[in-house]
């Protein structure tokens, strides 16, 4: 397991310790083309302060990366983003280009989403690992288990999981299991802000069953809600044009197991209407380039069978 130390500028970590409520945030780069494939979901990402303060200040657990528009992380993350304001973050963000941000333009950023965050009081701060590097300007990954570490990040993640100092207990990311003993360690859950930015970015910010491309009306969509035992992850959603969305969270429309649209005859019959959907009815729908971010067919499943108005 693999943990991540990303730098970032004390005037964040200042910002966003005064509040707490703010369990999901995003660690957000200047440039927008580059992924960051640095961990996997699920695993821990720890800040650590610039010089002259130089300290790791608290973290959190990866949840996904997307590229956004600095309008989209605003509107996703709010304050979340370290900043007070979309003017704020938008002067933040210019700091670290080349040239400062145009009023017409709303360039894309790097958003590295981390949920579940702690951000540690001054005093509880500690310095960076042993190896890091000063001239090391983005971060660096580390290997939890290499022994010439292991008692350092063993301290940082008891304090990020607020985990009882015991040397005699198993650190959490030794223990057995496919979520390493602690639920916020599980790699496919998703914050809600993260997986409505994900889903957006994911769907190519277009909806998966029109195509249509205006920006506002489009909606990340449950496929099985959380009331229900939905979950927030990319597999789980779906990006829908607004009415779209209502349609299929009603039943008149549903998606079966390989991507094919199922359009209910009750729309016809209740409303007189739906060609637009009847013409596509048993077309496949788009669907993510990469397959593991394609809706699961379980979830799919489910909804024909619980939610889709079949007869």
């Amino acid at each position: 397991m693999r943990t991540y130390v990303g730098v970032t500028d004390t005037r964040w970590y200042r910002f966003l310790a005064a509040r707490p409520h703010l369990e999901e945030v995003n660690f957000w780069r200047p440039g927008g083309d580059r992924r960051f494939g640095a961990l996997t979901p699920g695993e821990p990402f720890l800040f650590k302060t610039h010089s002259p303060h130089n300290q790791v200040v608290g973290g959190g657990f990866y949840s996904e990366f997307a590229s956004l528009h600095v309008s989209e992380a605003w509107e996703f993350f709010g304050e979340g983003n370290g900043a007070e304001s979309l003017q704020e973050l938008r002067i933040q963000v210019g700091r670290y280009r080349a040239q400062p941000i145009a009023p017409e333009d709303d360039p894309k950023i790097g958003c590295v989403f981390i949920r579940d965050t702690r951000l540690f009081a001054p005093e509880d701060t500690v310095g960076p690992p042993p190896d890091f590097a000063s001239n090391i300007v983005q971060g660096k990954t580390y290997d939890l288990t290499t022994s010439s570490t292991a008692s350092y990040f063993e301290a940082v993640m008891r304090r990020l999981l607020d985990a009882p100092a015991n040397p005699a207990e198993v650190p959490p990311w030794h223990r057995p299991g496919p979520v390493y003993g602690d639920p916020r360690l599980t790699p496919y859950r998703l914050g809600q802000h993260a997986f409505q930015a994900k889903v957006l970015d994911a769907y190519s910010r277009r909806c998966s069953i029109t195509g249509d491309k205006i920006r506002p009306v489009l909606q990340a969509a449950h496929i099985r809600p959380l009331p229900v035992g939905g979950e927030h992850r990319l597999d789980n959603g779906l990006l829908l044009r607004s009415d779209v969305h209502t349609l299929f969270d009603r039943g008149y429309l549903g998606v079966d197991p390989k991507y094919r649209l199922l359009v209910s005859r009750r729309l016809r019959e209740e409303f007189g209407n739906g060609e637009q959907f009847y013409a596509r009815a048993g077309q496949t729908i788009s669907v993510p380039e990469r397959r593991h971010d394609r809706p699961n067919p379980e979830f799919l499943e489910w909804h024909a069978d619980e939610v889709f108005r079949a007869s």
